[in-house]
């Protein structure tokens, strides 16, 4: 069940979300024809990056290898020659 919060606007009408809305930046604000407001909070990524989000085995495959640095276990599988360093 969702919890519920009281939260009053100030005197120009605003509401403050304070830590309900701690890291959220934007939300999507909708209002149902009874009044009640819903904001769910959301992200944007730039669009030179929506690719890696649709292209689901691009997706699993880079969390793959973030999962492991996430935890402090990196390995360098890279050469300066699969890099093309070597001039």
């Amino acid at each position: 069940m969702a919890t519920v919060h009281i939260i009053r606007p100030a005197a120009n009408g605003r509401i403050s979300l304070g830590k309900h809305a701690a890291g959220s930046r934007k939300f999507h604000a909708a209002q149902d024809p009874d009044g009640l407001i819903i904001l769910e909070p959301f992200t944007e990524i730039p669009t030179r990056e929506e690719w890696l989000f649709e292209n689901k085995s691009a997706l699993s495959a880079v969390n793959e290898g973030l999962d492991p640095s996430a935890h402090g276990n990196l390995t360098i599988k890279a050469t300066p020659q699969s890099l093309n360093l070597n001039p």
